[in-house]
């Protein structure tokens, strides 16, 4: 049947206003345009007080800005109103640091980076401690944090709660004969994060808790907040001078490790075509690890961290050297001074130095799961004065006397043959 073409016109109108009705449900909505807006900013500036271990990562996000800001600046200083303030930042908002460059004790402004107005710290010391605060380039702050970066003095394990509840009678102790001076009323306490999940599934892992320390006083400042008015970090600007708090005298941070072991969770069933064309293009055995792998090359005899791509400190990060696991119980940091290779608080895997006999594939863990393969490749640098210590350069040595022995040899040989045969070749003539 035949459709007139004033009814085809009309049809078409009729599919295009429908079509408009319909894409119009599909808009966003404006609420939505920008996240900043549903959150105004305080007109008298505090400070959020956050705790953290040495050697983690700290993400500070700004919580709050005008909508006029396109881009932040982040300052640091040690004390409140301190004349040294350090800007945090390109003057753009773009600063990227490779987290896997960041070395101990480097200065700050190469151990930052901002992404999505959130300031990260990456490998946090004791000595970043202080307020940062987030604003513009002429000095217009937003929003404040006073960051507390306490070091763990002891790790504690199953085996050490005796000791562990010995040292805890010591602070209280030390705490009841100060509260019974003229000083104000104060109570130092540790406040512990929960129990990770098992850093391994399949094989025995570990379980770590953070401890950090924490001063309950109806005198702190309150320009400083955490969940409650009346608590902060033992190191946070709210704790007043007069209380003499110093990492000397209360218990600081501490670290919790015991063993535990979980299944793992059912694989997903590949299917059998999948599978076939995977192998024909050469990655069967990342299909099979079921993880990302990553290559870093690294000099001989110069320290290396390796961090677990995406690792956060919340996380539980375990790490394996090949197939052989490398426990806390073991691998430490200051558990084995004479240890190369160790584990920091920070869940970072360190060789001081790396040698060739570290080369080779290392697994890292994130809650539970295998997350990421890194193959470790170690090599001498050009013009390096090589000793004869070194393996390589024995082994090298040795093949350059073999064939020089070789070659002197067949040299020798061939002096003597023909020796021989000028000396016989005249008595055979003679017969």
């Amino acid at each position: 049947m035949m459709i007139p073409l004033k009814h085809m016109s009309l049809l078409l109108l009729l599919l295009q206003i429908l079509s408009f009705s319909l894409l119009s449900t599909y808009e966003a909505p404006e609420d939505k345009e920008d996240i900043f807006a549903s959150r105004a900013c305080p007109a008298f500036l505090v400070f959020d007080n956050a705790a953290y271990l040495v050697d983690m990562t700290v993400e500070l996000p700004c919580h709050c800005k005008p909508e006029e800001a396109h881009s932040v600046v982040w300052y640091y200083q040690k004390k409140l109103g301190s004349p040294d303030t350090r800007a945090l930042t390109d003057f753009q908002g773009t600063s990227v640091v490779d987290s896997s460059k960041v070395g101990r004790g480097g200065d700050l402004r190469s151990r930052f980076s901002i992404r999505l107005f959130s300031l990260l710290i990456f490998r946090a010391q004791e000595e970043d401690s202080g307020h940062y605060l987030c604003g513009t380039t002429k000095g217009d702050f937003f929003y404040g944090y006073d960051v507390d970066v306490q070091e763990a003095h002891r790790v504690s394990f199953p085996w050490s709660r005796a000791q562990r509840r010995g040292r805890a009678a010591a602070v209280a102790a030390r705490a009841a004969s100060r509260s019974n001076q003229d000083l104000p009323l104060y109570q130092v306490f540790t406040s512990f994060w929960p129990w990770s999940v098992c850093d391994r599934c399949g094989v025995r892992g570990e379980q770590t808790r953070v401890g950090l320390c924490y001063v309950k006083s109806d005198y702190l400042h309150v320009r400083y907040r955490w969940t409650s008015q009346t608590v902060a970090s033992c190191g946070s600007s709210a704790v007043p001078q007069r209380f003499g708090l110093t990492q000397t005298n209360h218990q600081g941070a501490e670290l919790g490790v015991r063993s535990c072991q979980v299944p793992c969770p059912p694989k997903s069933i590949t299917q059998p075509e999948h599978q076939a064309l995977l192998e024909f293009l050469g990655y069967n055995e990342p299909a099979a690890n079921g993880v990302p792998v990553y290559y870093h090359n690294h000099p001989v005899d110069t320290p290396l961290i390796l961090s677990c791509p995406g690792a956060k400190p919340q996380h539980a990060v375990a790490w394996d050297q090949g197939s052989r696991p490398l426990y806390r119980s073991q691998y430490m940091e200051g558990l084995n001074v004479t240890f190369r290779l160790f584990i920091d608080t920070g869940h970072h895997l360190h060789f001081s130095p790396a040698t060739q006999d570290d080369r080779g594939s290392y697994y890292c863990w994130i809650q539970g799961k295998r997350a990421a393969e890194i193959r470790l490749g170690v090599y001498y640098r050009l013009g390096r004065k090589r000793l004869l210590s070194d393996p390589e350069s024995l082994y090298a040595l040795r093949i350059i006397l073999l064939c020089y022995g070789g070659m002197t040899g067949v040299f020798v040989l061939i002096v003597l043959l023909k020796y021989t045969w000028r000396t016989v070749r005249p008595k055979v003539a003679k017969y």
